[in-house]
């Protein structure tokens, strides 16, 4: 029965591998229609597996699709499979990672390797050294375009691809790429919550030639991190209610203020920012809890400069009153459960 399993799993990954084959032969034979193809492509292997094809997919005794970590069944998609099977079975992807090599220059081609491809990568030995190094170039850019798509739609579909890097990239890629590699998942470490990765992953971070420069590991990690944080709002608050994980870290100067420079960016209204009310509470919350000395002037500051346009004072009022009415409802809520709780253990007792 396990024997049956395994063939049909295998044929129907095959078939996979060679519609995959067949789209990227048609993109390249179709000039006119090649951006399209591959756009397509992109999405069709960046899909979640449905519940049919989970049950031809996943056997009994192999519910991984990978060495690095287990991928929950609730996301589990066809790139994902299709990496891991590439892995066992290279021949599979052989002329596909050609056909691929010949549309190198095309949009979504270094997408569609890096999902496909980023594990053989790190575990098929290459032997040809300017093969590696463009293999792990086109590993970087896409996995880039990949997150940052990510990014804009506010998805989690690509973490396998940031895991498997964070555990493998260390090992095969040339030490340029590697210092690349680590910039792109610093970027995103938040993004994909593993905040309790922080000092494993700055553990396995390259050293720069330039550490005197611009610092160690952490340092490195908080500037590639400043830089990614000005996105959408989703985003945005998941990284500042991220950033917590860096209380305690030591920090140079120079970062240091980096760091909290962007996040007083996001505390005051208008422009060039227009944060949200959200966005700015939370933006102070990291901000005090980062950096508590001087919290108190910062506000006393930041409120005197709210005071120099009245247009902000209705709506800042309006906040206010809804604010303390919350709060008086709720403490009136917790007063009259808790004193609900006493009668009834009383009535009891």
């Amino acid at each position: 029965m396990q024997m049956a399993a395994a063939h049909q799993r295998s044929v129907y990954l095959t078939a996979l591998s060679q519609e995959i084959e067949r789209k990227l032969q048609k993109a390249l034979n179709s000039p006119s229609q090649r951006l399209q193809l591959l756009q397509q492509l992109f999405a069709d292997i960046a899909l979640e597996i449905d519940d049919r094809a989970r049950e031809i997919i996943l056997s009994k005794d192999e519910d991984k699709v990978t060495d690095a970590d287990e991928i929950t069944e609730s996301r589990l998609c066809f790139y994902d499979v299709m990496a891991n099977h590439f892995v066992i079975k290279p021949e599979n992807g052989q002329r596909i990672l050609n056909l691929i090599v010949l549309l190198w220059s095309q949009s979504f081609a270094s997408h569609i390797f890096s999902l496909l491809f980023h594990k053989w990568l790190f575990e098929i030995p290459i032997e040809n050294p300017e093969a590696l190094l463009r293999y792990g170039s086109a590993l970087v850019q896409g996995a880039t375009n990949v997150f940052w798509y990510a990014i804009l739609f506010y998805i989690f579909f690509f973490q396998h691809v940031w895991q498997v890097c964070l555990v493998l990239g260390n090992y095969v890629l040339s030490l340029n790429a590697r210092r690349d590699l680590f910039n792109l998942l610093s970027r995103f470490l938040f993004f994909y919550n593993f905040d309790h990765l922080l000092e494993r992953f700055l553990k396995h971070f390259p050293i720069f030639t330039n550490a005197f420069l611009i610092g160690g590991p952490v340092d490195v990690f908080v500037i590639e991190l400043t830089d990614q944080v000005q996105k959408v709002e989703p985003v945005l608050l998941h990284y500042l209610s991220s950033l917590r994980a860096l209380q305690g870290i030591e920090l140079r100067m120079t970062t240091s203020t980096r760091l909290k420079a962007c996040l007083y960016s996001f505390t005051s209204p208008g422009g060039p920012m227009y944060p949200t009310r959200a966005v700015r509470h939370a933006a102070w919350d990291s901000l005090d809890l980062l950096f508590p000395v001087g919290q108190y002037p910062r506000h006393v500051i930041s409120l005197f400069f709210r005071l120099l346009y009245p247009w902000y004072w209705p709506s800042s009022c309006w906040n206010f009153i809804k604010v303390c009415i919350t709060t008086i409802i709720h403490s009136l809520l917790r007063l009259l459960f808790s004193s609900w709780e006493r009668i009834t253990k009383s009535t009891n007792d």
